[in-house]
């Protein structure tokens, strides 16, 4: 069975409205599910849908990227964090009220700059094209090769800016759930490395234990 070239493009809008709308439904559901394990799944959901819509776009080594990236460690990590760790979420929520200003300013600004972005888009298209890099030929140069010369050529100090934020963002977390129990009992490594003697014998006869 062979579909026509009409037929190919309603399929391919109809596929993008719904994996469009499964992630806009699970980006609200992330942020709007009182179980934060609940929220952790449907993260994984979006992030499967925005993989598609990569896939549509023909970005396939993006998409990979972020299954395996996103679903198969950070998210995965996220979802180790809230199960086994014994995070009083009560207490974190009481917290709410008091950053909210702040966070509502955060808000503001990015909704602000996206604003910014989508006005040069319409009022002004040929300023975004005279600063877009020039795509290379598929037939020539492979997706990922072409994604490698671009981020380590023109955004090479971009790329680099991102991931010391995902580095300080990792401190931040690990930081933040450390916290010090009275009844669990922790390493001291500085400690464990000042002992004078790494290894003890004791001299067990034969019938008895240590």
């Amino acid at each position: 069975m062979h579909l026509t070239g009409e037929a190919i493009m309603i399929l391919h809008t109809l596929f993008f409205y719904l994996f469009s709308a499964i992630t806009i439904a699970s980006g609200l559901m992330v942020i709007g599910s009182r179980n934060p394990v609940l929220s952790v799944l449907f993260l994984i959901l979006a992030f499967f849908n925005a993989a598609a819509l990569f896939v549509m776009l023909g970005a396939e080594f993006l998409a990979m990227l972020l299954v395996v990236v996103y679903v198969g460690a950070v998210a995965v990590l996220f979802l180790f964090v809230v199960m086994m760790l014994d995070v009083d979420f009560v207490e974190l929520r009481q917290g709410f009220q008091q950053y909210l200003p702040v966070g509502g300013l955060i808000g503001v600004v990015l909704l602000a700059e996206l604003l910014i972005v989508l006005s040069g888009w319409v009022f002004a298209p040929e300023a975004v094209k005279g600063v877009a890099a020039p795509i290379p030929d598929v037939a020539q140069v492979s997706n990922t090769a072409a994604i490698g010369q671009l981020l380590y050529t023109h955004y090479f100090f971009f790329f680099q800016a991102a991931g010391f934020v995902l580095l300080v963002a990792m401190i931040g977390a690990i930081v933040l759930t450390l916290r010090h129990k009275p009844n669990v009992k922790r390493q001291v490594v500085a400690d464990q490395v000042a002992r004078s003697q790494k290894v003890e014998l004791h001299a067990v006869k034969p019938g008895q234990g240590v």
